[in-house]
């Protein structure tokens, strides 16, 4: 078999699988829909839970980065990893404990407040719109190279699937789909990667053969990395470039983010006790640690044999994986000296940003794009770095069966984290703004209509943040963190360890989080982004990072405006204590 048609088949049978546990586990009630009847056995659940996390930044974007990053790229492993054990942890056993469906319901009756819950609902959508954004557009990206379709109908064609199982399933359909999906997309992951590493190093390990000598040479992989990005003009792949301060809140906004994200959050409200949440919590760690793990072998891998497969190469011999990409129009070839031969190096093909393709071929038969050369440099190509793992197979000349597993995998793992959001979003339209708000009145029933009515609202609204995305898959889920930790993740933590917090004192800080890290993120991506430089931004802090600043904020506005009011009610003092009690 092709392997286009390996990779129909695999996409293929696990869509099928899918969507044949979400007919299994079909919600038939508001409890099942939200928390999955709080049945899910922790080991299944710890499963889930890494699916729902490691989303399409992890498995498609990440190691990208990381390759074209180099050390830099350790902020999204340290930020991701810390911050799952920062909410495993520190919150997630107390919000067990609280045994509710949502984190605003905790917000709402802890700050005693129907305003903190609308808050609360507020910065929810915030955050997971910007996070599912990423999902979606992981989901276009993998459907527009392996079944060579446009991007944008790649986005639709997976908001079709997640319809299928978020709507019908609810949350017990999203965690047992959930379970499969981890299983592809560890598989996809780790298969190529072992391979690799055998070609490159002779190490089936590839944590190890990351640090070990490349096959029949005494040169170590990373100083064969940092010779050969030095020469083409690049730092060299084991230096920083970002500032300190940089790294510092880059790292720490992606790690409190982490702890805030509602998706996560509500895993540890489906299973039956607060022990298993601890056991669930202890498993996903393993899980996940097996990607993160093998990340960065995977990202210095790609980057060599990038650099290897194209470097002064013609066009006209460029690999297939070359032209394919660029078929998709992810990867673009700007002939600035017009002598057929691609030169890869550090600065800008273009002065414009993305390629914008047109219907013309140049000389050497390369598609040709409206944009404007960048002349200060001699780089020729555009390559998009969300690419790296999925074209990493076919690079390294893999089997035909591992890239269409590897296919199958990416979309397991954006299909696995949108289901999560998607979910989250429809619970808190329809649980928190009408069961607990506007419309207390009406049936488990009519809520279960409205939340699936509410998810199919979230999903075209996603498929459009995924068509128009604000960056690369990695970047869009770091501005997602970057909100939760500067509005969600403050209010969890002062609601269950300090008594004195009270209503306005959260709201006002949850308000300024938002507000600041928002307008921060908005002004430098959207508005004026010819201004995202270093010297233009606060303290040198990265749009990336600024979310941490934004936490700091609203801790102050937290504490500070809470002295001007009352103290909570002795109630609210009680549960407090109730749920910190082991």
């Amino acid at each position: 078999m092709s392997t286009q048609e390996l990779t129909y088949l695999f996409v293929g049978l696990s869509f099928a699988l899918y969507i044949g546990i979400a007919f299994w586990s079909r919600a038939r009630s508001t409890t099942d829909f939200y928390v999955a009847g709080k049945g899910v056995n922790p080991l299944a659940n710890g499963m889930a839970t890494a699916a729902d996390w490691m989303s399409a930044a992890s498995f498609i974007s990440m190691a990208g980065l990381i390759a074209f990053m180099g050390k830099d790229g350790s902020v999204y492993l340290m930020g991701w990893t810390g911050g799952y054990v920062l909410l495993a942890l520190l919150l997630a056993p107390y919000l067990r404990k609280f045994g509710q469906f949502t984190v605003p319901d905790f917000i709402g009756t802890r700050y005693y407040s129907r305003t903190a819950r609308l808050v609360a609902v507020l910065c929810l959508i915030f955050v997971s719109f910007t996070y599912v954004a990423g999902q979606m557009r992981g989901v276009g990206i993998v459907f527009s190279r392996f079944l060579e379709v446009d991007i944008n109908q790649g986005v639709i064609i997976g908001m079709i699937i997640v319809f299928f199982y978020a709507v019908l399933g609810g949350m017990k359909g999203i965690t047992y789909t959930q379970v499969a999906q981890y299983c592809v997309l560890i598989f996809a992951y780790l298969v190529p990667a072992i391979f690799i590493s055998i070609l490159m190093t002779g190490n089936p390990i590839p944590q190890l053969g990351f640090g070990d000598t490349i096959i029949d040479s005494p040169t170590y992989l990373l100083d064969k990395l940092d010779q050969v990005t030095l020469e083409l003009g690049f730092p060299a792949y084991t230096e920083n470039i970002k500032s300190n301060i940089d790294i510092f809140c880059i790292t720490a906004a992606l790690m409190f983010g982490t702890a805030g994200l509602p998706h996560v959050i509500v895993r540890f409200f489906t299973v039956p006790k607060v022990s298993d949440a601890r056991k669930s919590a202890g498993y996903a760690l393993v899980f996940i640690a097996l990607l993160y793990t093998t990340a960065p072998a995977v990202g210095a891998f790609a980057r060599v044999n990038f650099i290897d497969s194209v470097q002064d190469t013609k066009y006209v011999d460029a690999p297939s994986w070359f032209k394919n990409w660029e078929n998709v129009g992810l990867i673009s070839w700007n002939d600035k000296n017009n002598d057929g031969i691609i030169r890869y190096e550090a600065g800008n093909a273009f002065k414009d940003g993305r390629p914008k393709f047109i219907d013309e071929l140049g000389q050497s038969g390369e598609r040709m794009t409206a944009n404007t050369s960048d002349i200060s440099n001699q780089n020729e190509v555009y390559i998009d770095r969300d690419i790296m793992v999925l074209a990493n197979p076919e690079i390294a000349n893999l089997p035909g069966w591992v890239i269409a597993l590897v296919a199958a995998g990416g979309l397991a793992a954006a299909l696995s984290t949108a289901a999560g959001l998607l979910l989250v979003i429809s619970a808190a339209i329809s649980h928190d703004l009408l069961r607990k708000t506007f419309k207390p009145d009406i049936t488990d029933k009519q809520e279960l209509l409205y939340a699936r009515l509410a998810a199919a609202l979230a999903i075209f609204i996603a498929g459009l943040f995924g068509i128009y995305p604000p960056g690369f898959v990695a970047q869009v889920v770091a501005f997602a963190f970057g909100l939760a930790a500067a509005t969600i993740f403050p209010a969890l933590f002062l609601g269950i360890f300090s008594k004195t917090i009270n209503k306005e004192g959260a709201i006002s800080g949850m308000l300024v989080g938002l507000i600041f890290t928002f307008s921060y993120i908005a002004y430098f991506k959207f508005i004026n982004p010819s201004l995202n430089q270093e010297e233009n931004w606060l303290f040198g802090i990265s749009p990336e990072g600024i979310g941490f600043l934004g936490m700091i904020l609203n801790f102050f506005t937290a504490i500070v405006v809470s002295r001007f009011y009352l103290p909570p009610p002795t109630e609210v003092k009680q549960m407090v204590e109730t749920i910190r009690q082991p």
